[in-house]
């Protein structure tokens, strides 16, 4: 179940590379990655899993509210890491070329979809 909604998210961003659906933890629970794609999607999702660990802990600190989503803007790729409950959060990857606002709306739109088929 989770696989295609990220294939549907993937293949509905303008750009769009693959969708990793992870838990904080580092441990994946599935993704999608178009065929011919040159990116380990796992690595990539398991690092930036450490930071946005970090980023998490420093809005408790600073008593901002939770963490929603962060960006990441490389010179190849825009990653948007979105969060689904405490535990577990999703992970696309969208070319630089790719259409970012879209990719924010697509991960807002199925979040629940996500949430609950993670119930």
């Amino acid at each position: 179940m989770f696989k295609s909604i990220l294939e549907n998210i993937v293949n509905s961003c303008s750009g769009g590379v693959g969708a990793v659906l992870m838990g904080y933890d580092g441990i994946a629970i599935d993704q999608y990655v178009v065929e011919g794609a040159e990116l380990d999607l796992n690595l990539v999702a398991i690092e930036y899993s450490n930071v946005t660990k970090e980023i998490r802990n420093a809005a408790e600190v600073l008593e901002t509210g939770e963490l929603l989503e962060v960006a990441i803007k490389t010179e190849l790729f825009f990653v948007i890491v979105y969060a689904l409950t405490d535990e577990y959060f999703v992970a696309l990857t969208i070319n630089r070329d790719g259409n970012y606002g879209q990719g924010r709306y697509l991960l807002m739109r199925d979040a629940g979809s996500l949430r609950e088929a993670l119930t």
